[in-house]
């Protein structure tokens, strides 16, 4: 029985191609001798692909960015629904071309958490490649008729940024994912920018309350990621990839964790004196304050895959009744 290569061969990029890793390497299944396995991927395994809980990232932003124009008088349901299909289609982009990226390079080799497309040879990497630059696409499509409806052509700029920041968190030679930043992109551009940005298209200003929404969302945001990266530490060292996790150390990890969480409900106070019903927000907080607990304390990865989850369903509750509660 023939070997598997080692990971660290998969990892260097140095040399080859603008593709991230290079070469993609070789399905799992192909190297283990059943080239057949890796043609065999239902539809569940491309839904699972795209990680339906990170939309929560998305969804949240453009309901607060609508939510402000709304009460301030700004309100564009057309305008609303194709920034909500910008922020879902490059969340669904990036979600697989991190899954193309990671697994050509032999990141995702000694996954903990839910398999990889790419990484375990379920789908050929160019076939997840294309589908990641398929929904960039359609997100890109979805901008341009923002823009164009808006009359706001500076914001093409933004567009680009936000594309190359998809591609380019795991992507290219030089992933800034793999350099401990990707908590701070994602608190820029699922927060303040999203927010701000949907905003600025109905209204064609932006209030400090869309600044201090964006606050909110991108804490939550940053606290995604992080919880992600805390539960593949291990195996992100291991394979070269140094996120904000494997820099910081596991325990300042798990209380930077807490600390978004928290921030993000502090600065929930600042709308909970002015909206009447946004006090009523911080119900959220039955699921913001267990997961806390649970991070500080897992010890199973198990365990921090249900603190994902919990912190994805908690930014998306406490997006939308924020949102409820500025609009109504």
């Amino acid at each position: 029985m023939a070997t598997k290569r080692p990971a660290t061969k998969t990892s260097s990029s140095k040399g080859r191609s603008g593709r991230p890793g290079g070469r993609p390497a070789r399905p799992a299944a192909a190297r283990s001798g059943n080239p057949a396995a890796a043609t065999r991927t239902t539809w569940r395994d491309w839904v699972a692909g795209a990680r339906l809980r990170t939309l929560s990232l998305a969804i949240a932003p453009v309901a607060l960015g609508t939510a402000v124009a709304s009460v301030n008088g700004g309100l564009s349901i057309p305008i609303a629904l194709l920034c909500l299909a910008v922020a879902v289609f490059l969340q669904i982009g990036v979600n697989f071309a991190n899954d193309y990226s990671d697994g050509v390079r032999g990141t995702d080799a000694q996954r903990v958490g839910p398999r990889r497309l790419t990484g375990s040879g379920a789908a050929p990497a160019r076939t997840v490649l294309t589908v990641a630059l398929v929904f960039f696409g359609l997100g890109a499509l979805a901008g341009l008729a923002i823009v164009v409806l808006s009359g706001q052509w500076w914001l093409l700029l933004v567009g680009a940024a936000a594309l190359a920041a998809a591609w380019f968190y795991t992507g290219g030679r030089r992933p800034y994912g793999y350099s401990g930043l990707g908590e701070l992109i994602a608190f820029v551009f699922f927060g303040p920018v999203a927010v701000a940005g949907t905003t600025l298209v109905q209204l064609g200003e932006v209030p400090l309350d869309a600044w201090l929404a964006g606050v909110i969302a991108g804490l939550f945001a940053a606290a995604v990621m992080l919880v992600n990266n805390i539960r593949d530490r291990g195996q992100d060292a291991l394979a070269g990839k140094r996120t904000l996790a494997v820099r910081l150390g596991d325990r300042a990890a798990r209380i930077l964790f807490a600390v978004l969480i928290v921030g993000a409900y502090g600065v929930l106070a600042w709308f909970a004196a002015i909206y009447l019903w946004a006090p009523y927000v911080y119900f959220a907080l039955l699921i913001g304050a267990p997961v806390n607990v649970i991070v500080m304390f897992a010890r199973t990865a198990a365990e921090l895959v249900l603190a994902l989850k919990l912190t994805s369903l908690a930014a998306l509750l406490t997006g939308l009744a924020l949102a409820a509660a500025i609009a109504f």
